[in-house]
């Protein structure tokens, strides 16, 4: 029975033609498996397949997802994320691969705070991150007390946003990585088109709620909202969290897109 198996050129390229055609004609994929992304089974055999990548900076790791779920795709990750995800992933029969790119280190960002949470818009829950530095984050190459986070961003694409009335537009290019059933990284244009880079990655990946991880896999994508240093502050309940954010757009301290969920 032939796998309905998607290896995109990214992952050819990492693991190799031999590697790619073996697993595309059965010999080294799963019937099923446990998906990556929403952690439910899957099965190759009966549905669209992604292979998903993970590359650390020694050792790699493929995994499986459902190709509605994950499109197939290399993530870097940090080592460590690795070994948690080969603990993970090998009690679900996925496959170590050697090699990886010790030169593709994922580069350093600004400390970002990540709180995540269901926000009503429009009548209808959605998944949403709500992004808020430690410290004022000033324009690279400058220096001085200001605070250009929203300016940058807003360079970037994200809404000026005064009320949570309706969804924000989707910002293509941009992601947000949700794998292994939990979040790993906002991720943004590479600068030469190619592979997306991390604009935010979670030292350790984020656990998400069953009832958050629904509202991404049923919208396909994810609510970013975000504000400057002291605007927002750590909500320990969604209903606080929203209030926090219309206070911050009221005040006009808030931007914000709809990103894709795990796209390329």
């Amino acid at each position: 029975m032939p796998r309905m198996l998607d290896v995109s050129d990214a992952v050819r390229a990492e693991i190799g033609d031999e590697e790619a055609d073996r697993l595309l004609a059965g010999e080294n994929a799963p019937g099923s498996y446990d998906c990556t992304s929403c952690r439910t089974p899957g099965d190759s055999e009966q549905e669209r397949t992604s292979t998903v990548l993970f590359v650390g900076d020694e050792t790699a790791v493929l995994a499986f997802a459902h190709a509605s779920c994950l499109p197939s795709q290399v993530v870097q990750v940090t080592e460590e994320q690795l070994q948690g995800a080969v603990r993970s992933i090998g009690a679900a029969g996925g496959d170590m691969a050697g090699g990886g790119d010790p030169h593709r280190a994922v580069p350093e960002q600004a400390v970002l705070g990540v709180t995540s949470g269901l926000v009503l818009v429009d009548g209808e829950l959605h998944p949403a991150l709500v992004v808020e530095p430690t410290s004022p984050i000033v324009r690279p190459g400058t220096t001085g007390a200001g605070d250009d986070f929203l300016p940058l961003l807003i360079e970037q694409g994200f809404m000026p946003v005064t009320e949570l009335a309706s969804v924000p537009p989707v910002l293509h290019g941009w992601s947000v990585l949700l794998a292994m059933g939990q979040l790993h990284a906002v991720l943004q244009p590479g600068g030469t088109g190619g592979q997306p880079v991390a604009w935010w990655q979670a030292h350790q990946p984020l656990q998400v709620t069953d009832s958050w991880r629904a509202a991404a896999n049923k919208h396909q994508q994810v609510l970013m909202f975000a504000a400057p240093v002291g605007s927002i502050g750590r909500q320990p309940r969604e209903d606080l969290l929203r209030d926090a954010l219309d206070k911050a757009a009221a005040g006009g301290k808030l931007v914000a897109a709809a990103l894709p969920l795990a796209g390329t």
